[in-house]
């Protein structure tokens, strides 16, 4: 039986998204496919029947799956299939979780799983935005409870003007790269990269972009009518308000004395007087033998509890817990030149948080090969950043990357790419590694701050450094208070998470979730204004610790010199199967890459190796001049002349009569092959055929004499060349 499918479609910065679902994935809780020109992302969103046990947390999974068919390619992998999500796919993943987490039931522990396939990519559309439209649309028609929907656009802007969902082409040429998710009424979810924008006009985008999503939502609206399932019960794991109340008016006058002591305590004095408080009011509540199996109950009220004073004491009196204003920063030291080895190195600490930077920097042929379903193929600026366990005091099993790393490495590297230089002015792939020592608040940000100090160290050349500031508010609906360089507590207890970096000209990165509905524009305003004035301290603090890049690189850092070669004498320096420029390497010590455009890079750090490897380069792509006198090699004599090798691959004929000022009777008596004979060049013909004369040496003629005798005689002979084995000059092989 034909399936009966339905399509709702929205037009947005004049292109057409089209929701349509009954046609694939019957099974699934439900099902959409999200069209836009040549582009189709499936998306399924499906709830377990019963909740998993022994979890205080709902549980949600999301996953972007690339899929290489739908841009027409086969996977560059081993087994020629998928396997381990590309960054890429992590990040979208991440991106498309972030707008549906915090419109689920808080109390629910059904799992919910969405899962996301590329099933047609143009490859020049970025697919974010389509996976976080289709999956709040799979939401919200499945029978999981959510107070959906969202919706999500991309914004860039170009030659002053706003541009929604912009192709990979065109963010090219965008100092705007803006991607932003909310519902009907508020925005939930930004995350930006930027050519250090102003506040004021990164205020405007988001007015723009919440206003631009809006027919995407209406879509959704009229969709989940018509063919959406009704919401399934669940069994709440709300704790009972009797206990809430018992356990809230047990521990709250002792929670407030915890937070008068603020800056007293550290963050692990206050977590261990905290836990003891807690284990009191269980066994208070409870009672040591929990006859009525309350203590998981009571431990989640204590934490209800404990929230609550937090944000009151914060909302109330302006107390933080570790007793400073809302404005005011951590304490900051930094250091360079930690790793005498390492080419750049910086240590930035602020409070509790301790992030150390390595930089190293390699060749172009070091950049990092990208095989995803964007249009990217290879990136030269990299920042990996790592969170290990003892930098919050645990333990934990090693297992590789995880989610949360790779995001927040991303986060760092876009805050970055707009003040590294050009690879035509500073030719080499950067990596940075950002190690989280200790963390209470923002390693993020603090991984932007430490790579800024490593660079400088390392004398990368930017354009200006560049900090961050992770911003917190707290809000009970009527009131709110905002709050600069949060630590781990406000994160977790408060409303808002913004991070923003930039240099002291704007923003050039943005992240931000928003765990409630009513952020307004003049709120987010009073946020981008605040981290503004956080920023310029925290920078002006780095920088006095290193206030310009070094203006040497460090002794053990390769040196990398170009040369820019004609296209077509490419081949001539690789040689056949790569033969020459593996002699080159294997004789210089030097290494050498060689760009499309010509441009070649001879990386080493020894000056001689480097000069070797540049004039064997120079000598293999030269061209013969008219009247320039060279030093080279018989390779081969006749009876009418010798041919000498003026440079690598490129040769020229002496007629005889040219050899000697007196007359010889054979070729041999002047020159025999593999003799250095100093020659200048008298003729150079249409066709490349070079002819010299060691006659014009002899007797000192100039360019122009040596042209006109040129005319007046020693052409027979020259038309032998192409029978002789000719001229190699061409192309520059032999």
């Amino acid at each position: 039986m034909k399936p009966d499918v339905k399509q709702f479609s929205a037009e947005v910065g004049g292109k057409t998204f089209t929701y349509e679902t009954g046609k694939l994935a019957g099974q699934a809780g439900g099902a959409v496919t999200l069209k836009m020109g040549k582009n189709i992302v499936f998306c399924s969103a499906t709830m377990s029947s019963k909740p998993r046990d022994g979890i205080n947390f709902f549980p949600l999974s999301v996953d972007f799956e690339e899929r290489m068919y739908s841009i027409g390619k086969i996977p560059g992998s081993f087994f020629r299939r998928e396997g381990r999500p590309t960054e890429n796919a992590i990040l979208t993943s991440r991106l498309t979780d972030r707008p549906l987490r915090p419109l689920f039931p808080k109390d629910m522990r059904n799992d919910v799983q969405v899962i996301i396939y590329a099933h047609s990519s143009d490859g020049d559309m970025p697919l974010d935005i389509l996976a976080i439209n289709s999956a709040s649309a799979a939401v919200l028609i499945s029978d999981a409870p959510w107070n959906g929907p969202v919706a999500a656009v991309r914004i860039g802007r170009i030659d002053d003007e706003f541009i929604v969902n912009p192709t990979y082409t065109e963010l090219e040429t965008s100092t705007l790269d803006l991607r932003v998710a909310g519902t009907k009424e508020a925005i939930l979810m930004v995350e930006a990269g930027a050519e250090e924008i102003s506040e004021e006009i990164m205020s405007e985008a988001l007015v723009f972009a919440h206003n631009a999503m809006q027919p995407l939502l209406d879509a959704q609206i009229k969709m989940a009518a018509e063919v959406g399932k009704p919401k399934s019960e669940y069994p709440s794991f709300a704790v009972d308000a009797e206990i809430k109340e018992k356990v809230y008016s047990q521990a709250k006058d002792r929670l407030v004395e915890i937070a008068k002591q603020g800056g007293s305590l550290g963050k692990h004095a206050r977590d261990e007087a905290v836990n003891e408080l807690r284990n009191a009011v269980v066994l208070e509540v409870a009672g040591e033998e929990d006859a009525d199996g309350i203590t998981g109950a009571v431990k989640e009220a204590f934490e209800a509890a404990n929230k609550k004073v937090v944000r009151d004491q914060i909302l109330e009196n302006g107390l933080r817990p570790d007793g400073r204003g809302t404005t005011d920063i951590r304490p900051i030291w930094c250091e360079v030149d930690y790793s005498p080895m390492a080419h750049g190195s910086g240590i930035f600490t602020r409070g509790e948080t301790q992030v150390i930077n390595f930089t190293t920097l390699g060749t172009p042929k070091d950049a990092q090969l990208i095989d995803n379903l964007t249009p990217v193929e290879a990136k030269r600026i990299m920042h990996h950043y790592n969170f290990p366990p003892f930098s919050v005091g645990e333990t934990r099993m090693m297992r590789g990357t995880s989610r949360r790393e790779v995001g927040h490495g991303a986060l760092a590297e876009r805050a970055l790419i707009p003040v590294i230089p050009a690879e035509v002015d500073f030719p080499y792939s950067i990596r940075l590694v950002s190690e989280c020592m200790s963390s209470n608040g923002s390693t993020s940000m603090g991984a932007v701050c430490s790579s800024t100090l490593s660079m400088m160290d390392a004398g990368v050349p930017i354009k200006a450094p560049v900090s961050g500031i992770a911003m917190g508010m707290i809000s009970d609906g009527d009131n709110y208070k905002i709050l600069s360089d949060i630590q781990g507590l406000e994160d977790h207890l408060g409303d808002m998470d913004f991070k923003v970096a930039g240099t002291d000209k704007g923003i050039t990165a943005l992240q931000m979730d928003i765990k409630v509905d009513g952020l307004t524009p003049e709120m987010m305003g009073e946020a981008l204004q605040q981290a503004k004035a956080g920023r310029s301290h925290i920078l002006n603090t780095m920088l006095e610790t290193i206030s310009v890049p070094r203006p040497e690189l460090k002794e053990h850092t390769p040196r990398i010199t170009t040369v820019v070669i004609p296209v077509e004498k490419i081949g001539a320096v690789i040689g056949s199967g790569g033969k020459t420029i593996r002699s080159i390497q294997e004789e210089t010590g030097a290494k050498i890459d060689i760009g499309e455009d010509g441009t070649v890079f001879i990386s080493t750090n020894d000056g001689d190796s480097e000069r070797a490897a540049r004039e064997r380069i120079e000598a293999l792509t030269e061209d013969a001049e008219m009247g320039r006198i060279y030093t080279g090699k018989v390779v081969r004599t006749t009876d009418f002349g010798a041919f000498v090798e003026i440079f690598p691959g490129t040769d020229g004929m002496v007629h005889i009569s040219q050899l000697d000022s007196e007359r010889i009777e054979s070729v041999e008596d002047v020159a025999s092959v593999g003799d250095e004979i100093t020659v200048m060049v008298t003729n150079i013909g249409g066709d490349g055929k070079i002819r010299l004369s060691r006659k014009a040496v002899l007797e000192g003629w100039t360019a122009e004499e040596a042209a006109e005798k040129d005319r007046g005689g020693g052409k027979k002979g020259g038309g032998d060349r192409n029978r002789s084995g000719g001229n190699r000059g061409r192309g520059g092989r032999r």
